[in-house]
């Protein structure tokens, strides 16, 4: 039985190692800053103080965390050069790589039944999202995502890791477990594609239902103005579950094979350490209501 894996460096070029240090700790800092701001501004400013705010902060709290299990590992297999880790520290990177991957699905979903009530039940939306709903689907978000990496954490348990101990990928996941182990894993990998498969689809249903209401009801309205009103709440929302559920797609769905796996690369390190910079971004850039308070604060 293994004892550690070494895990796959982006680059064997010395002077690239360190340019990459460098854009991926800039990376890192700017992503725990955007989402450390954004969370500061929905606790400290009154006018955030909505559904819509109150789950971004959790998004932003999210994209931090999630963040936080990769990057840090990656940038000191840089500085040491020694891209090992134990096989226990594989296991709960892996856990945390997928609970935090989980919670932005259910996360993703809620923030789509958000706008849905928004829009189209407006009379309705105070007592529909009310404090008390919102802390209630929150606390179901971050608890019921621990159910999927427990079931597959407790599944490896029947497998046996005898090498050889390196993977495909700068950090633990599922997937490239599966490729180091001496045992089947058909029964594992099943698992994995049917609720996996099963979760992100009902979580893409839930959200391209609460679109098409969404479009309908927006399609009824009379104004133009009325229209662009209504689609800029929902365009930030529309391109953060774009770019999740493509990245996604590609990392857990689409197969590693030699031909793609460069490309499995390229996307992972999107999904991993881009994309949780880019939310706050979006959603900034975006929001009138986040880049008033934001420009104070920096030009404090």
């Amino acid at each position: 039985m293994i004892t550690s894996i070494l895990l796959m460096s982006l680059t064997d070029d010395q002077n690239a190692i360190y340019v990459l240090f460098t854009i991926f700790l800039l990376i890192y800092l700017m992503t725990f800053l955007c989402n450390f701001l954004i969370i500061l501004l929905v606790l400290t400013c009154a006018h955030l103080h909505t559904p819509m705010y109150f789950f971004l902060g959790n998004l932003a709290f999210l994209d931090m965390s999630y963040s936080s299990v990769t990057a840090p590992r990656m940038l000191f297999n840089f500085t040491t050069q020694d891209w090992s880790i134990s096989f226990p520290e594989c296991i709960a990177q892996m856990f945390f790589v997928i609970y935090f991957g989980v919670c932005e699905v259910f996360l993703l979903s809620s923030m789509s039944y958000d706008r849905y009530v928004a829009i189209c039940r407006p009379l309705h939306y105070s007592q529909l999202m009310s404090w008390s709903t919102c802390t209630q689907l929150v606390s179901l978000v971050w608890s019921s995502a621990l159910l999927l990496p427990t079931i597959f954490t407790l599944c490896l348990r029947r497998l046996t890791f005898c090498g050889p101990n390196f993977i495909h990928n700068f950090f633990c996941d599922l997937p490239h477990l599966f490729q180091i182990s001496c045992t089947d894993t058909s029964l594992n990998a099943l698992l994995l594609t049917v609720m996996g498969g099963v979760l992100s689809l009902l979580a893409f249903v839930t959200t391209l239902y609460s679109y098409l209401r969404i479009c309908s009801t927006v399609l009824k309205i009379r104004t133009s103005d009325g229209k662009r009103k209504a689609f800029s709440t929902c365009t930030s929302h529309l391109t953060v579950v774009f770019i999740f559920y493509v990245s996604v797609t590609f990392t857990y769905f689409v197969p590693n094979t030699s031909n793609l796996l460069t490309l499995n690369q390229g996307v992972t390190v999107i999904y991993a350490l881009i994309t949780p910079l880019l939310n706050p971004l979006i959603y900034s850039l975006r929001s009138k209501d986040l880049k008033r308070p934001l420009s104070l604060s920096f030009s404090v």
